[in-house]
């Protein structure tokens, strides 16, 4: 019987998502953090601001001189039991071009998992399933399991396509379902 009851509770929970972060004007960005590839050598520069609709605005330009090529924002958070979650949905609004959604178990990790994602320029709602977000390190795809969605500890957006290019990613909110 106790069981059932937990079982139960737990399938009750998951029906409710588990908001990541959901921006407004007065967001704290304290915990997001920009890594540009100049940390390799690179010149590409990006930022995070809050716009006046109170969403968060990622933008900047990709460089490949002195061979860049990335930029990425990553939010760290104390670990999140996401069990019994199967996907992300994020709703943005993004130039036409691909994007990285990343997570991490463990925010020590090397290694992150990734799902890419193409922005039409409209705002949209994209759903991201956990299980086919795949381990890569440095732009490599790695031979360990797809993400099994136990925990998270850091999700980033990556912009990495192998051209130069100005980009603007607006987000509203990350949720887990």
């Amino acid at each position: 019987m106790i069981n059932h009851i937990t079982s139960y509770i737990f399938t009750l929970l998951m029906t409710y998502p588990l908001v990541i972060f959901d921006f407004n004007k007065n967001s704290n960005l304290s915990n997001w953090t920009i890594v540009n590839d100049v940390v390799m050598g690179g010149v590409s520069n990006s930022s995070l601001e809050i716009n006046p609709d109170g969403n968060a605005v990622f933008s900047g330009t990709v460089s490949l001189e002195n061979n860049g090529g990335f930029s990425l924002v990553r939010y760290r958070f104390e670990t999140l039991k996401v069990r019994g979650y199967t996907k992300a949905i994020i709703k943005l609004k993004g130039d036409p071009t691909t994007y990285q959604f990343r997570a991490k178990t463990n925010y020590n990790d090397r290694y992150s998992y990734i799902a890419i994602f193409k922005t039409t320029g409209e705002w949209q709602t994209i759903e991201i399933s956990l299980s086919e977000m795949y381990p890569a390190f440095r732009g490599r795809k790695l031979d360990l399991p797809n993400y099994q969605a136990e925990q998270m500890q850091e999700i980033a957006f990556l912009i990495g396509n192998k051209k130069e290019e100005k980009f603007e990613l607006i987000i509203d909110t990350i949720v887990l379902k």
